[in-house]
């Protein structure tokens, strides 16, 4: 059956950007004016990505941001996207998410991920022993665990946690995650707003694969979708360089905060087209080309959901981007 875009549900991917020039507490104030025009916007859920030790991100705080977006705001869904379990112990995971259930009932998701969410280096500090990531699925069940009813004799408990029901996200970028989160019968999440190569491959596999389960009757699919929307295309595709360059910057190895937009990329042929595959889906434009683009991708995905990322180096640009995207999407044919 065909979907039509103006059913299909939209959410806000953050990781509490700031620009050149800028800092992590004018990051966190865009965070949470963008929580709140979101919610006024009709999105459906506000997920922060855990991230560490990179310029420009300030979102390595997860959990801290989640409760900080779920104060100011009153019925968007606010969940992690996601939290990387190989850094923590999941029995803290399910008491620190248990805690924001408890403080905002009915509207915290818990998004899952494997890696590190940072360089190597970084990694060995956050994890101690990088082999961490290999049993991610023991992890996963032991997690879940804390989330079921207590029971009696039961000696390790999350408090808060226990008994609480906290939809629980797998998310990933690569065909092993589609065949996990199928295998336990969890929504999927792809981050093909960064590495959409697997994307299509790995939404066949899951659905193939899905089992049902207690938390899940039916495969559920949340797409990453990279987008740049403004009044006009050639005010969109302008902006979205600030974007490109951020991309690039992490090809030559290097990173930075969002730098502002130019009139010209500098960049080479090479360069240029891996900045294109890394960004394979993103959607530049006014209103009319940002419907087309996520249309395309409605066709070829089937998704359930689409969980998109805009940064641009001002924060109003960044907000106007995310309004005109919801326009656009929720318009009349």
């Amino acid at each position: 059956m065909t979907k039509s875009l103006a059913g299909i549900p939209l959410s806000v991917l953050d990781l509490a950007t700031y620009p050149e020039g800028g800092n992590v507490a004018q990051a966190f104030r865009t965070t949470r004016e963008l929580a709140q025009a979101a919610e006024r916007w009709g999105y459906e859920r506000y997920w922060i990505a855990e991230h560490h030790n990179l310029e420009g991100v300030g979102s390595s705080a997860t959990v801290v941001l989640m409760g900080y977006v779920a104060e100011a705001t009153r019925t968007i869904r606010v969940g992690s996207g996601g939290i990387m379990l190989p850094n923590h112990a999941p029995l803290v995971v399910a008491e620190q998410v248990g805690t924001l259930e408890s403080l905002y009932p009915g509207r915290i998701d818990l998004g899952l991920g494997r890696a590190p969410g940072t360089d190597p280096v970084t990694m060995r500090a956050l994890r101690r022993t990088p082999s961490l990531g290999e049993d991610f699925d023991e992890q996963v069940a032991e997690l879940v665990s804390y989330f079921a009813p207590l029971r009696e004799g039961q000696r390790v408990r999350a408090i808060p946690g226990a008994g609480l029901d906290i939809p629980v996200w797998i998310l990933g970028s690569s065909l092993w995650s589609a065949h996990f989160a199928a295998a336990i019968g969890r929504p999927y999440a792809f981050a093909s707003h960064f590495a959409p190569g697997d994307l299509l491959q790995a939404i066949e596999i899951y659905r193939r694969e899905f089992k049902p389960s207690a938390a899940l009757a039916e495969p559920r699919v949340m797409v990453g979708v990279p987008a740049l929307g403004a009044e006009t295309d050639e005010r969109a595709e302008y902006l979205a360089t600030s974007m490109y360059q951020r991309t690039l910057g992490i090809i030559r190895g290097e990173r930075f905060a969002i730098p502002p937009p130019v009139e010209r990329m500098d960049w080479s042929t090479g360069e240029r087209l891996a900045v294109a595959e890394r960004m394979a889906l993103m959607v530049v434009g006014g209103p009319a080309r940002i419907r087309e683009g996520f249309g395309q991708i409605l066709q070829a995905t089937q998704a359930d959901e689409f969980i998109i990322v805009s940064d641009a180096h001002r924060a109003e640009d960044r907000l106007k981007s995310y309004e005109i995207i919801a326009q656009a999407l929720r318009a009349p044919n």
